[in-house]
C-alpha cells in the first residue's frame, strides 16, 4: 500500500482536509449518535464532509437483504449504522486485491474503496478480498465538523488499513486511542459512564 499523499490546506479555514483520516468521539461528544465512534472520512472539502461510522455493528445478518454478497462479508457479517443520515442508504467499503477502478468498484485509499451493490459480485470487475455494508451515514455541512472538531467533540487520527473492516469493532474506539502517543492513548480507559467512577 503506497504513502497516501500529504494533506492540503482548505482556502476557507486552513483545517486539513480530512479524508481518509478516522474521527474519533471524544468524551466531551454528547450526541448519542456518535458515542464512541470512529469515523471514516469519505469526503471533506468545502461543502462539508461525509463518512462512515466504523464501529456499529446491528443485528441484521448483510445475507438477509443482500444474499449475494453474504460469502464475501468481513466478520462480524452483519449491517452496520454507518450514521443518522439516510438511514435507507447503503454505502458498501470493500477491499480489493488491486486498487483498480472499474464499473463496479471505486478505490478511495489503497485497496479500499466503494461498491456497487446492484452488480453481481462476478461483474464488479476486480477480485475483492472481503466487505462491509453501512446503512446510512454521517455528514456534516459546510465548516459544521471543523466547528465541532475546534469545540473538541473529536479527535484527528490516522488510518490503519485495518480499521474499516476490523472484525472486533466492538473494541475499535479503545484501540484506536490506545495506538495513539502521548497522553491521548489513556482517552482509552475513560469510564464509558464517569458518575459510576
Amino acid at each position: 500500500m503506497g504513502q497516501d499523499p500529504p494533506l492540503e490546506e482548505l482556502p476557507t479555514g486552513g483545517l486539513s482536509l480530512l479524508s481518509g483520516r478516522l474521527l474519533v468521539a471524544l468524551p466531551q461528544l454528547r450526541d448519542p449518535n456518535f458515542d464512541r465512534t470512529v469515523v471514516l472520512v469519505l469526503e471533506h472539502n468545502e461543502e462539508g464532509a461525509l463518512g462512515l461510522v466504523l464501529n456499529r455493528p446491528s443485528q441484521t445478518e448483510v445475507s438477509d437483504p443482500l444474499p449475494r454478497w453474504g460469502d464475501l462479508s468481513a466478520p462480524p457479517p452483519v449491517v452496520f449504522v454507518g450514521g443518522p443520515v439516510a438511514p435507507g442508504a447503503a454505502i458498501c467499503l470493500a477491499r480489493a486485491a488491486k486498487a483498480v477502478e472499474t464499473a463496479g468498484f471505486k478505490p478511495l485509499f489503497g485497496r479500499l474503496g466503494t461498491l456497487d451493490l446492484s452488480m453481481e459480485p462476478n461483474e464488479v470487475g476486480v477480485e475483492l478480498e472481503m466487505l462491509r455494508v453501512f446503512s446510512g451515514y454521517a455528514g456534516w455541512g459546510s465548516g459544521q465538523l471543523e466547528a465541532e472538531i475546534a469545540a473538541g467533540a473529536w479527535l484527528m487520527v490516522d488510518l490503519h488499513p485495518d480499521d474499516p473492516l476490523h472484525p472486533y469493532p466492538e473494541d475499535l474506539w479503545k484501540l484506536v486511542l490506545r495506538r495513539q502517543k502521548g497522553s491521548v492513548s489513556m482517552l482509552a480507559a475513560y469510564p464509558a459512564d464517569p458518575q459510576l467512577n
